[in-house]
């Protein structure tokens, strides 16, 4: 009997922290897993509701929500992360290299850019227990820094500033060692709360290298704390102004928004604390802190090395100084397990006292649902069928009830809405996808939290079907999406509240002067025919001018508004569409310049739309992604590769580690890789702007096809095209030139019109008959192949020489390859390599001139050099 308890209990242990493996021939639907569990209960509705102020409140947004995640907590969280094997003596994932990822990098890249963001712009104030901010830099201004004492500033006019007496942060660039909490070694601040502002604190931090951080802020909670906090962050030039409900969350790291910042230290970039409030008691402050750094926390004498984004929980919970109960469950003695638990103990720390855990201990942040998002084992022997999702949930814990009283079966409920969803959402967007099972079992970030949970395993890694809809971030923005949508239904059902469905992001985005120095800004709305609420009903612009970071918005009805621009001013606009859900993601950057004294326009056409997976190798012996031949394009920037793979063996599948198919190196752990930022826009209008002759226009390729855009007003067209290109893998399509542009920019060259192209598969794209025509025939190009820039990057001609980005970097996307395009008849070469070959085509022509660049022309790394040649460029082409 005793042999009996004992295997249940290794069983369930294993079961906490395990992966789960499959082997298929064929998809398995629909199947419900062991132990059986209960259907779901049609009625979820819950008396337990939080009514008072959110922990932060973004008070610079234009638009409000009523029908979404507005005033909601939740917690959510990517699995696992690095952690320190102490039998190993080293620091290492807990999942394996497969198909260049792990599942501790691959989830982030789900939750990270994805489903976090989505979750916010439904207005859902999001926690997760791993470090967010894809930023290797960190800054923290401090009282108790005597070092960075220049960048803390008190100012006191009526009232003063001084300690609250409770213990805060303290950090002077140490490594932590066990059971150090950073928020018990320095001191903390408070003043009297006034109507009128009459005290502020200013942290104000050097930077050393521009770009986007996160701004988190600390500050003990007292009896006598006020709800509304008032913190204005300067970003840019640019001022957001947040409240913080102060009540809760003290002693900890609270996270307000990421923002753009300069290089250096100015006043334009830093955060403001005032003592402005409608309600009597005290503000209270600590420290504040920039980017998420590098791992502090040193585990067998030494840290991982790495970025904190990439570190486990365990990790995080002790910067962010949560108590030894929270990450130190096992003593210390094994840091994979601690780290299990330290993701749902500190979602209970943050929630505890708070309506949805009264009788618990913690901070009083109303968390109301954490999400575990995963991925697992398990391959198909047929080496094509997908092995898809199953979610997870545990309802028999603590005598079935979680900590506000509700019944576990709340989170069977909404385990079965999150399985659901994606099925049904992928299975309209891409036709294919495989409902698993739905388990009712013991496992950590199911029971343990406090409030209603689930684990959502999206895909395999182990399975290369699975991963090549994985790898792609169009599939990640789908799954997010669902992921979003089944929360929103659920705790609209838990509350008994109709909801909206946040709408899809504008399309057909485009700025045109209606007079001399106005503008005309049109776009068309997106429907969403899975949801018939996200339907737009406004609108939020947002600009930026010259130097400046983009504004907080502002709201807008209709599907277009006019501009009075400044002169010789570069303006810059993107656009997101709103509901009472919740805001869509931005739609790319587009840029206008007025200049008084031009008499010719430019159009610039942003025609990189692509987003891809890495290149796909699937033929009867070998399988895999070859990053080699073409790593793809993330969304702005990602940390999701772990190194190229090394076995494509399809006889090895089912092994894990060398010698198993799918088996990839380490050599680009922590590594940054920058990808389609969606403003390259206004990299060229700045350049054009040098020259000081022209009017300035822009707008996406898609407008060219709808023909919302008259070609026949410009004098020359920019066509931007990036590493756009059709690769044959993508779910979904792209193309340098689509037949119908073709047609649309030979017939404007036949009418006189001048072109600048710059993209790195220009020729390449461009390989069958009709396309190799079209390059003749309009460019005036043939293809000769490309090359990937072996020992040098430098391109010279037009009198100067000049470095581009060819390998991959944290800063700028990189064209790895480049196209080599001689010139037919009467053009000539403009531009060589390092080699001497053709990379760029300049014709001159009776009626139309046209320059080409088989690389692209934001890739120029220097600022500099960029105004230089567009000058040298326009010059030929519009003089």
């Amino acid at each position: 009997m005793q042999k009996y308890i004992y295997i249940f209990l290794t069983c369930i242990v294993l079961a906490a922290c395990g992966t789960h493996r499959n082997i298929v021939s064929q998809p398995q639907n629909n199947k419900q897993g062991n132990k059986k569990s209960s259907k779901p209960i049609k009625e979820i509705r819950t008396k337990v509701e939080y009514k008072g102020l959110p922990w932060v409140t973004n008070k610079s947004k234009p638009i409000e929500i009523t029908k979404g995640l507005q005033n909601k907590h939740v917690s959510v969280w990517a699995s696992h992360g690095r952690y320190f094997n102490q039998n190993k003596d080293r620091w290492e994932w807990q999942r394996p290299n497969m198909f260049c990822t792990n599942e501790d990098l691959f989830t982030q890249t789900i939750v990270v850019p994805y489903l976090i963001p989505m979750l916010e712009n439904a207005g859902a104030i999001v926690f997760t227990p791993r470090e967010r901010d894809w930023q290797k830099n960190e800054i923290i201004v401090d009282n108790d820094n005597e070092i960075l004492l220049p960048y803390y500033t008190e100012v006191n006019i009526n009232k003063r500033w001084q300690n609250s007496g409770i213990k805060g942060f303290a950090n002077f660039g140490k490594i932590y060692g066990d059971k150090t909490n950073p928020f018990k070694e320095g001191t903390t601040r408070m003043v009297q709360a006034s109507k009128v502002k009459d005290c502020e604190i200013s942290y104000q931090p050097g930077f050393t290298k521009s770009g986007r951080y996160a701004v988190y802020v600390s500050y003990p909670t007292l009896p006598q704390s006020v709800p509304d906090a008032k913190y204005i962050v300067y970003h840019k030039g640019r001022q957001t102004v947040f409240n913080v409900n102060q009540r809760m969350g003290g002693g900890t790291w609270v996270y307000l928004g990421t923002f753009d910042f300069d290089y250096g230290c100015n006043s334009d970039n830093r955060v403001v604390l005032t003592n402005e409030s409608s309600y009597e008691g005290v503000v209270t402050a600590d420290a504040v802190r920039f980017g998420g750094g590098m791992g502090v926390v040193a585990r067998g004498g030494k840290t991982s090395g790495l970025p904190k984004c990439l570190e486990g929980s365990r990790y995080y919970a002790q910067w962010a100084g949560a108590p030894e109960s929270v990450y130190y469950a096992k003593n210390g003695t094994d840091d994979y397990k601690e780290d299990i638990y330290s993701r749902p103990y500190m979602t209970n720390w943050l929630a505890g006292g708070s309506c949805f855990a009264p009788n618990e201990a913690g901070l009083n942040v109303p968390l109301e649902l954490s999400l575990a998002v995963h991925s697992d084992a398990g391959f198909s022997k047929d080496y094509s069928s997908i092995i898809g999702s199953l979610s997870i949930c545990t309802t028999s814990a603590n005598g079935g009830l979680l900590a506000s009283g509700m019944s576990r079966f709340h989170s069977r409920t909404f385990a079965d809405y999150l399985l659901n969803g994606t099925n049904r959402d992928i299975i309209r967007k891409y036709g294919k996808w495989n409902r698993r099972y739905l388990y009712d079992r013991n496992y950590a970030e199911t029971r343990c939290p406090i409030i209603p949970s689930a684990i959502i395993e999206t895909m395999s890694h182990q399975n290369f079907p699975d991963m090549t809809m994985g790898q792609d971030p169009n599939f990640r923005f789908t799954y997010a999406r669902s992921l979003y949508k089944s929360i929103l239904r659920f705790n609209a059902g838990m509350h008994g509240k109709p909801y909206v469905v946040s709408p899809l992001a504008p399309e057909n985005f485009c700025v045109d002067f209606v007079a001399s120095d106005t503008v005309m800004l049109k776009w068309d709305r997106q429907d969403d025919v899975n949801e018939p609420t996200a339907v737009p009903t406004s609108y939020v612009l947002y600009t930026a001018i010259n130097g400046y970071d983009f504004d907080n918005g502002i709201k807008i009805k209709g599907t277009a508004c006019k501009i009075k621009l400044m002169p010789n001013t570069l303006y810059s606009f993107k656009l997101t569409a709103a509901n009472e859900g919740g805001e869509s993601f931005p739609t790319e950057v587009i840029s206008a310049v007025y200049n008084p004294h031009a008499t010719k326009t430019i159009l610039i056409v942003n025609g990189f739309q692509r987003l891809s997976a890495p290149a796909i190798i699937n033929n009867e012996y070998s399988q895999g992604f070859d990053l080699n031949a073409d790593i793809g394009v993330c969304l702005d920037k990602t940390l999701g590769y772990c190194g190229s793979q090394i076995c494509f063996d399809k006889t090895k599948i089912g092994t894990e580690g060398p010698g198993g198919l799918g088996y990839s190196g380490n050599e680009l752990e922590g590594h940054i890789i920058r990808g389609n930022e969606f403003n390259y826009i206004p990299v060229h209008a700045r350049a054009m702007m040098k020259a000081n002759r022209y009017n300035i226009v822009s707008c996406s390729k898609y407008s060219l096809g709808k023909n919302i855009v008259n070609l026949d007003k410009y004098d020359c067209i920019d066509m931007i095209l990036g590493l756009e290109k059709d690769d044959g893998r993508s779910l979904k399509y792209y193309k340098t030139f689509t037949p119908e542009l073709q047609d649309l920019l030979e017939e404007y060259v036949q009418r006189g019109g001048n072109m600048l192209v710059s993209g790195a598969y220009i020729g390449s794209d461009m390989r069958k008959d009709d396309e190799a025509d079209f390059l003749k025939n309009v460019l005036h190009v043939t293809y000769n192949g490309s090359v990937r820039p072996s020992f040098s990057n430098t391109i010279t001609g037009m009198g100067t020489s000049f470095d581009i980005y060819t390998t991959l970097n944290e800063d700028h996307y990189a064209s790895t390859t480049i196209d080599l395009i001689s010139p037919i008849g009467k053009a000539f070469c403009a531009l060589t390599n390092n080699e001497g070959h053709s990379v760029c085509v300049a014709y001159d022509g009776k009626d139309s001139r046209t320059f080409t660049m088989g690389f692209p022309f934001e890739c120029i790394t220097s600022e500099k050099k960029r105004s230089a040649i567009m000058r040298g460029i326009l010059d030929f082409l519009l003089e």
